[in-house]
């Protein structure tokens, strides 16, 4: 009933903003966002406190919500219903000045709703086809979101996000298709399931189980944005509109994670788990050197925050990689990342607004013109640099300390990364926010604030304080991952 409930919620509002014709129908539009992002949030810890009482929730065979699809699930309701509701006077105010109008607004909140779905779906489908169908629906949903605008440069960014996220997409379907060849020799015509596979990994040629695990890196790991396959991020991360692109960073790169370590499981039953944590410590360590000398050299601030996803979801990867302790530190990175990287795109669009810019030379002054954003994105900032006391820095330490053990040389590079990601982030942020401006202070509306206070508000709180119920939840999520 629940999983129906946040399946159908999504849809619905979807229709209906669809059926909203005419520009007086702005407010119900507001209205259909608001309201389904309250229900999924509801619906979505009701999941998950089932979850922690019975181990799994389930449908009728067909969706099932394990202990780390209720930790995205509840990590997606969260960001979700605060991007809805930031949407809905981010928009007001785009349209209040001409950049967009009405049907652009419509066109937004539909495909935000099945945006969501798509998520939903992903996260909670028992098939492995059916998860790759929902990925590929996220591409084909966001794509048309990342072109929002109609500029060149955002209909340039759409196309290698559509282009190059089907081509890794495919490879990994043909990783999959070579994960379930035990089940089509055996001569199974259901519908296989995760657990139906797993349960036949063990009779996989390991081989195979190789192949087929470097195809779901490759092709999934475009998704997450792991170099060298993240050629797409930073020019849809952005382009898009800034809720959307909190959404990319703080929600969808997770769910393509999710799927790697879905496979990661069935090839440590074919071939052990060493194979599939050397080539997470490789694809990790590569994306977080990359993307810090271009965070060093970045002079875009939306460009700068999409490096900086590829950094983390690197660290992510460096945390299964490692194994153990580091996995659990991965896992609580994966939740603190999504706050934090929501909390600083969010801020983004209220300086977007602002200044009219993208780039950073062009942004002085935070502080003195928008004195509550600049305060907020220096938490964010704060936050997902790994400054203490925020949960990043335990998250990284933890992390560092295994990693120095049984993998010093990979550690030590990794360190000097994170320390030259600091540094470059620390020299954009302090110009931004703290340099001279000329403008006059002005007034910022309390919807486009009160979202990003209360993600901070989260953020802070779980750095200090980890529930019962989601230490349990990452507990039983690491022990299976």
């Amino acid at each position: 009933m629940l999983i129906t409930l946040i399946l159908i919620t999504p849809f619905v509002a979807s229709l209906l903003s669809i059926l909203v014709q005419k520009k007086e129908g702005m407010g119900i539009l507001n209205f259909l966002a608001i309201a389904a992002s309250v229900v999924e949030f509801i619906v979505g810890v009701a999941i998950a406190a089932a979850v922690v009482k019975n181990g799994s929730y389930s449908l009728d065979g067909l969706f099932s919500v394990d202990a780390l699809g209720a930790i995205l699930v509840l990590i997606l309701v969260t960001v979700g219903a605060m991007v809805s509701w930031y949407s809905t006077g981010y928009l007001k105010a785009e349209v209040a000045k001409e950049i967009i109008g009405f049907h652009r607004v419509r066109q937004y909140f539909v495909l935000l709703h099945l945006f969501l779905l798509a998520m939903f779906f992903a996260i909670m489908t028992v098939s492995p086809i059916f998860m790759w169908i929902a990925i590929e629906a996220t591409t084909l949903s966001t794509a048309f979101l990342i072109s929002f605008y109609h500029k060149p440069s955002a209909l340039e960014a759409a196309w290698k996000y559509l282009i190059i996220n089907s081509v890794g997409l495919l490879l990994g379907f043909l990783g999959t298709l070579l994960f379930l060849y035990p089940a089509i020799q055996a001569g199974f015509r259901g519908l296989s399931s995760w657990q139906a596979l797993l349960g036949q990994a063990a009779s996989l040629d390991p081989a195979i189980a190789k192949i087929a695990f470097i195809f779901v890196m490759v092709g999934y790991g475009t998704k997450v944005g792991l170099v060298p396959m993240h050629t797409w991020l930073p020019d849809a991360h952005s382009k898009a509109p800034s809720p959307i692109s909190s959404l990319l960073s703080g929600m969808l790169l997770n769910v393509a994670f999710l799927a790697v370590l879905r496979f990661k499981q069935l090839a440590d039953a074919a071939v052990g788990v060493s194979f599939s944590q050397n080539i997470l410590i490789f694809f990790g360590i590569i994306s977080i050197i990359v993307a810090a000398f271009i965070i060093f050299g970045q002079k875009n601030y939306k460009r700068l925050l999409a490096y900086s996803s590829i950094e983390h979801m690197g660290i992510i990867s460096l945390g299964f990689g490692f194994g153990g302790a580091a996995a659990f530190a991965g896992l609580l990175h994966m939740i603190y990342h999504s706050l934090a990287k929501s909390i600083l795109f969010l801020s983004a669009g209220n300086i977007l607004l602002t200044f009219s810019s993208t780039k950073i030379k062009k942004v002085k002054g935070v502080i003195s013109v928008l004195p509550v954003t600049a305060v907020l994105f220096m938490i964010g900032f704060l936050a997902i640099t790994g400054v203490p006391p925020f949960g990043i820095f335990i998250t990284e330490f933890s992390i560092v300390s295994v990693g120095i053990h049984t993998y010093p040389v990979v550690t030590i590079i990794a360190l000097f990364a994170l320390t030259l990601v600091f540094v470059g982030f620390l020299r954009h942020v302090v110009g931004m926010i703290f340099a001279d401006n000329p403008k006059t202070m002005v007034k910022e509306k309390a919807v486009s604030i009160v979202p990003i206070m209360i993600l901070v508000f989260i953020l802070i709180a779980l750095s200090v304080f980890i529930p019962p119920a989601i230490h349990t939840l990452i507990t039983a999520a690491t022990s299976a991952y």
